[in-house]
């Protein structure tokens, strides 16, 4: 009797297995998808944001390079006439110019500016100061270029400025800043990059930061001091940050706008006049939206060159610890 007890309860029980088997499996399959899509669905707003405010007005910017539009009127293809009419028209080609120079000149200053005050920061000031200098220059950065420039058009006015009263007390005389080509790009520059080394300054910090005081200390053993130290052994040391600093400050001005535009609208004459700004006028003054998509193209595809070439020489230049 009992083991035909026994057997039926055994027997009995065998249909839940294969059941509560499903469902444990069902439930792990279950857990697995949503381990799988969970992650995307708190990055989908992100991506999303991006597509619709980047990658699609980077993808139509391309495509409007190829047409004639000026927005009352439908769109019509011309192919590569956009891109041909930029190539030949002078003031493109000035304003590349110019571009190209204000790069080379600003961003050697403010490099140099940067490295220089981070090593006298760092090692010859306390603590304290310390904090006070790194707020205190990268405080410009955080300022509308707009703001920033107006105050300056009036500090560097030929007639009523700042700047000239201060010379007229030593007995220079007044300096036209702002209406000759000379003086014009002088401000544009110093306006510039006195906005805009902070950001090199606190790169500089970190990198300085993060070498080793023993080096500093095996090269002092071996005789390098004052300047050679820093030729032998910070600017090594220092080269993967200087060249996130070199890398972020050109791509930033070579798409300068604000500071030529607000100071001197790009004169006198094209003096001042960048790649941003013709691209600016093209669109919003003349209505020429497929010159100026095809501008932007060609600024784009420069800066994606420049980077990769900077990219490519720290091969040979750039030292990691």
């Amino acid at each position: 009797m009992s083991t035909a007890t026994s057997t039926s309860t055994g027997t009995g029980s065998e249909p839940g297995r294969p059941q509560a088997a499903r469902k444990n499996a069902q439930g792990t399959k279950r857990g697995r998808v949503q381990q799988r899509w969970l992650p995307w669905a708190f990055l989908a707003p992100t991506i999303a944001g991006m597509g619709i405010f980047t990658l699609l007005p980077i993808v139509a910017s391309i495509a409007l390079a190829f047409f004639r539009w000026d927005i009352i009127s439908a769109p019509t293809f011309v192919g590569f006439d956009n891109f041909a009419e930029v190539v030949q028209d002078p003031t493109v080609r000035v304003s590349f110019l110019n571009t190209i120079v204000f790069v080379v000149v600003a961003v050697a200053l403010q490099l140099g500016l940067a490295l220089g005050l981070a090593i006298m920061v760092q090692e010859k000031l306390p603590a304290w100061l310390r904090v006070f200098f790194r707020s205190a220059f990268f405080f410009p950065l955080i300022l509308s270029a707009a703001s920033v420039s107006i105050f300056m058009r009036y500090l560097f006015n030929e007639q009523f400025g700042v700047v000239n009263w201060l010379l007229s007390i030593v007995g220079i005389p007044a300096v036209p800043w702002l209406t000759t080509p000379g003086g014009s790009a002088a401000v544009v520059i110093l306006v510039y990059v006195w906005q805009n080394f902070g950001f090199s300054f606190l790169l500089f910090i970190g990198g300085l930061a993060s070498i080793p005081v023993e080096t500093y200390e095996a090269a002092s053993i071996d005789g390098a001091t004052g300047w050679r130290k820093h030729w032998f052994v910070t600017l090594p040391l220092l080269s993967p940050t200087t060249l996130v600093a070199s890398v972020m400050a050109i791509i930033n001005a070579l798409q300068v706008f604000d500071q030529p535009y607000v100071l001197t609208r790009g004169g006198p004459g094209d003096s001042t006049r960048t790649a941003v700004m013709v691209i600016f006028e093209s669109a919003f003054q003349r209505l020429e939206f497929g010159q100026a998509s095809a501008i932007g193209v060609i600024l784009t595809l420069i800066i994606m060159a420049i980077t990769a070439a900077q990219f490519r020489l720290s091969k040979r230049f750039v030292f990691y610890q």
